[in-house]
């Protein structure tokens, strides 16, 4: 196994997309489960890549890419060590992992921003992203937990504007004064293939809400007892999402649908797009330190955001939740585009 300290140093004097460029060898590689929140998706992306076009296994690792679905819970599965590695959908439950004493640790933050959107109809006369406040709001049970919580602290929104969401978009799309939620890289495709119009979509991320989103998590005896493993996945990982963004993507597409029949060629071009031109996974801090990046500035703004919106207790130790041990090394920051 490629010592802790050659990999420490390689951060340490910056040599970007050095381990990009070479094969690692560390004997027989080490097998390694990751679950994500999901059905395979092109919003996983990085991770397919990287597993499909052979990234992982250069950097000493035997990936199984474990999908998430309506009846699995990986994060739980992590927790109790059926997992090696799994995937967060947002910070808010890495700070809910310290709350519940879940012994869980952030390595990474693969999207700078959480790609939570409100879709409104063209005709429905909004201008501004308070004007949602006058519509009927399709949101869910979760949302109303987490981010709309966050909206009625920050703009005013009123929680007797809201109706159930069921992920089903048909009673937003019967009502033209209504918003409903959804991902920036998915749900307003689907509605412009049904109503033939563009809708009106608000990236929550623009309007303030600072969450990371698809964040790496490990155990935290992991992260302490096998710290190579860990950067090995994580430095992986990144190389897998630069390859996927900038590169030939058609290596993770082709895992993606084959584990997920149910995608399609259009909306995964979409999605993609929506993540480049949206700045979803390479922006912030990211352009400088390298995908994955994450900042105690960042944490800090957000648990606050979220204490004030009653989101989450103030009593929580928030910087336990994650380690900047493992990202803003500059790994594979030069596969990007140089514009």
């Amino acid at each position: 196994m490629l010592p802790a300290l050659l990999l420490a140093l390689f951060g340490l004097f910056g040599f970007a997309g050095a381990l990009a460029a070479q094969t690692i060898d560390t004997g027989k590689p080490d097998k390694v489960t990751f679950g994500t929140n999901w059905v395979a998706e092109p919003e996983h992306g990085g991770f397919y890549q990287a597993l499909a076009d052979g990234t992982y296994r250069k950097y000493g690792l035997d990936v199984t890419i474990v999908p998430g679905g309506p009846n699995s819970n990986n994060r739980l599965l992590l927790a109790v060590g059926k997992l090696d590695f799994a995937m967060a959908a947002n910070s808010l439950q890495a700070f809910d992992a310290v709350a519940q004493d879940i012994p869980t640790l952030v390595v990474a933050a693969i999207f700078q921003k959480d790609p939570q959107v409100l879709i409104a109809h063209p005709s429905s006369g909004v201008a501004r992203f308070e004007d949602l406040k006058r519509l009927t709001l399709f949101v869910s049970k979760e949302g109303m937990a987490t981010y709309y919580k966050w909206l009625v602290a920050e703009y005013g929104f009123r929680e007797d504007r809201v109706r159930p969401y069921t992920f089903n978009p048909q009673p937003f799309i019967a009502d033209k004064m209504s918003a409903m939620q959804g991902y920036v890289t998915s749900e307003p495709f689907v509605i412009s293939q049904v109503t033939r119009n563009r809708p009106l979509v608000f990236l929550l991320a623009d309007h303030g809400f600072s969450a990371y989103s698809t964040l790496i998590e490990t155990r935290r005896d992991t992260a302490e007892n096998s710290p190579g493993l860990v950067q090995r996945f994580v430095d992986a990982s990144i190389i897998g999402w630069y390859n996927y963004l900038y590169g030939d993507p058609t290596p993770g597409n082709t895992l993606i649908k084959r584990e997920n029949p149910e995608m399609t060629d259009a909306l995964i071009a979409y999605a993609i797009a929506r993540m480049k031109d949206q700045g979803i996974v390479d922006s912030g801090d990211a352009k400088t330190l390298g995908i994955g990046a994450m900042s105690d500035r960042r944490m800090t703004r957000f648990f606050a955001d979220m204490v004030r919106a009653g989101v989450i207790a103030s009593s929580v130790d928030f910087r336990r939740a994650y380690t900047l041990r493992f990202v803003g090394k500059r790994v594979g920051i030069d596969l990007a585009p140089k514009n």
